[in-house]
């Protein structure tokens, strides 16, 4: 595990200041057309489930694209693209993928990667971005989720308005201020910035876990690291420390001030 210096402005019921004692929060870095992203959230979920005060932990995501470049309407399935840009067969993409297909099957999901678009995803990070502004984690994580089944496990193009649209209201989110968001680049600053934070940090691939903005996990570990950090991080959070002192010292109450 390394250790970021740090997070942006915290989100949701958490504060900036004084909140070790109530939440601890998770920053994950993450595409939707990432297999070993999807992984990782299933086995973060995983040791969330077993996790004592999995109550009063906040997840947030934040926006990586692996190919920046790949259109918004598709040209080529993700496998041939896979092939190309490795410089493989497309049978030797295709193991590759079955082999990736097979442990989400370990962790309970049913993938239909053959047949998945090479599609930009720059549009849904934008709508996680909406999500998380306008309705919090809760509904960012649902809407997270609806992606990742989209692609996954019914080879949807993500790029796709309409698309888009559709699993962001079922996720919550206002139908009028999704359809404003797609036609505009609204959010895209934020895509980028999030992008620039993971270089920062070190992160040259995904899915890249932050934990209380001071443990940090590369990959799609098993779900045992996933527990232990979540329980180390958790055990060096500290309740504010009041040093003794007179204890008729002058201050003011909620009936006011003594004067």
């Amino acid at each position: 595990m390394t250790h970021p210096s740090g997070i942006g402005p915290r989100s949701g019921k958490a504060s900036a200041v004084g909140d070790v004692s109530t939440t601890m929060r998770i920053d994950i870095w993450s595409d939707v057309v990432c297999p070993w992203c999807s992984i990782g959230k299933k086995r973060l979920e995983r040791a969330l489930a077993d996790f004592e005060h999995a109550d009063d932990v906040e997840v947030v995501y934040h926006s990586f694209q692996l190919d920046p470049s790949s259109p918004t309407v598709p040209e080529e399935t993700a496998r041939v693209a896979i092939a190309r840009k490795y410089g493989i067969s497309v049978e030797q993409a295709a193991q590759a993928q079955a082999q990736v297909t097979a442990v989400a099957a370990e962790e309970g999901m049913t993938w239909h990667q053959e047949e998945a678009p090479n599609v930009s995803t720059l549009d849904a990070h934008r709508l996680l971005h909406l999500a998380l502004a306008e309705h919090g984690p809760a509904t960012q994580a649902a809407l997270k989720e609806g992606l990742l089944q989209a692609y996954f496990g019914a080879a949807r193009n993500v790029a796709d308005h309409a698309l888009l649209a559709e699993l962001a209201v079922a996720a919550g989110l206002d139908a009028d201020r999704v359809a404003a968001v797609l036609a505009s680049d609204e959010y895209a600053d934020a895509v980028t910035a999030d992008i620039r934070q993971a270089q920062a940090y070190g992160a040259t691939g995904v899915p890249f876990f932050v934990i209380d903005g001071k443990y940090g996990i590369s990959g799609a570990q098993p779900t045992e690291l996933f527990a232990q950090a979540l329980t180390q991080a958790w055990s060096e959070r500290a309740p504010l420390t009041v040093l003794a002192g007179d204890a008729g010292a002058e201050a003011c109450g909620p009936d006011g001030c003594a004067i």
